[in-house]
């Protein structure tokens, strides 16, 4: 065989190798990453969640959310060890201060949008029309087109249409 035909052939073998050669070897970095895990350890898992470890298992870690409130996670989702002063850093905020927890959210927009100078007692009225209102309804009806004269109509448009379709299909 010529060896320029085998050419192609072995790049794809090459790139092959140093795809699964790069893949082992992030591989190997997460699993040194979670071998430095302590408890006390502050880390962050990959679904975004900070928490410190409590106890490692064989397969799993015990995390504290939040002081008295812990939950069992798998090794691997573990995303990223961080160094102690970059977990107070993020939990604490910058300046070392804490979250603002005090703050009230509203069950629903409304309040928000609300001014201070419209009445919170002003609603919609849904109820039934009174009988006047009723019959002003049924006189604005008969000024419109009978209904005779609307289905007459729909039907000429339904056979311009298949009209159409005839003449597009010839």
């Amino acid at each position: 065989m010529d060896p320029i035909a085998l050419l192609p052939f072995i790049v794809i073998i090459g790139a092959m190798f140093l795809m699964t050669r790069s893949a082992k070897k992030k591989q190997r970095q997460a699993m040194q990453m979670r071998d430095q895990m302590q408890p006390g350890t502050g880390i962050r898992t990959i679904g975004g969640m900070y928490a410190v470890v409590k106890e490692i298992r064989e397969d799993t870690v015990l995390l504290e959310i939040e002081p008295g409130t812990h939950a069992l996670f798998a090794k691997n989702a573990i995303g990223a060890v961080l160094t102690d002063e970059e977990f107070d850093r993020i939990t604490n905020g910058p300046e070392g201060e804490d979250f603002d927890v005090d703050t009230v959210v509203p069950d629903d927009a409304s309040s928000l949008t609300e001014s201070e100078e419209t009445p919170s007692e002003a609603k919609l009225d849904l109820g039934k029309k009174p009988a006047a209102d009723a019959e002003d309804a049924d006189a604005a009806k008969g000024s419109e087109k009978p209904e005779a004269e609307t289905a007459e109509a729909d039907t000429a448009e339904a056979k311009d249409a298949k009209r159409d379709e005839d003449a597009d299909s010839k």
